[in-house]
């Protein structure tokens, strides 16, 4: 409950004081990389329900002659590096965690396709609300490998506190303003999660 109070204060606080500058983001957004200005994708959330979340868009919408579109690194010009590197892509997330879906603090929503191929140990990131940022988020992001990633989602799970959430969001703004862990080597994103050996899907 005390979460969750925390939660309201500092996500409703936070759209209220950005306000003014979301929406110059989002002319700048509408300017350099076109519309939509918001990215809106169902991930899952507690005990793995879908909920819709909403991030600045970073990427555009270029296709090749065929109209495939490009890859992720192809459509992700200086701006929207910019702003993943910033992470005020990011804040619109703000308005999941105001609406409940979200808090600010717990394991990264991830891709429904992903609930295929979790083993029982994976799903365990769904007894907690997703979060903006998380144990694992200031423990290396998208530089960790995928087991390293569930294995400090999951030590979140089994430790969270009020105490520990704090730390997570003092050191989430450090990292935010040094640009620490952004991505994983020359990826713009993490690796697509296949799941791990001898745990695929139909096993």
């Amino acid at each position: 409950m005390i979460k969750r109070i925390i939660d309201i204060i500092i996500s409703a606080s936070a759209l209220l004081l950005l306000l003014p500058f979301l929406a110059i983001v989002a002319l700048l957004i509408r300017r350099k990389l076109g519309s939509p200005i918001l990215f809106a994708q169902v991930r899952p959330g507690l005990d793995g329900q879908p909920f819709c979340m909403v991030k600045f868009r970073t990427m555009t919408d270029a296709r090749d002659a065929d109209s495939n579109l490009l890859s992720d690194t192809e459509r992700l010009p200086p701006f929207g590096q910019w702003l993943r590197a910033t992470s005020l892509d990011e804040l619109p997330g703000l308005w999941n965690v105001l609406n409940g879906d979200m808090s600010l603090v717990g394991p990264r929503p991830l891709l429904m396709q992903y609930l295929a191929v979790y083993s029982p140990d994976h799903a365990r990131r769904h007894l907690v609300k997703p979060g903006l940022t998380g144990w694992a988020q200031i423990n290396g992001r998208n530089a960790l490998s995928w087991d390293e990633k569930f294995a400090l989602d999951n030590w979140y799970v089994d430790n969270h506190s009020l105490r520990l959430d704090l730390r997570i969001l003092w050191i989430t703004a450090f990292k935010v303003l040094t640009r620490e862990g952004i991505n994983a080597g020359t990826d713009t994103t993490m690796p697509v999660f296949t799941g791990s050996k001898g745990n695929e899907a139909g096993d």
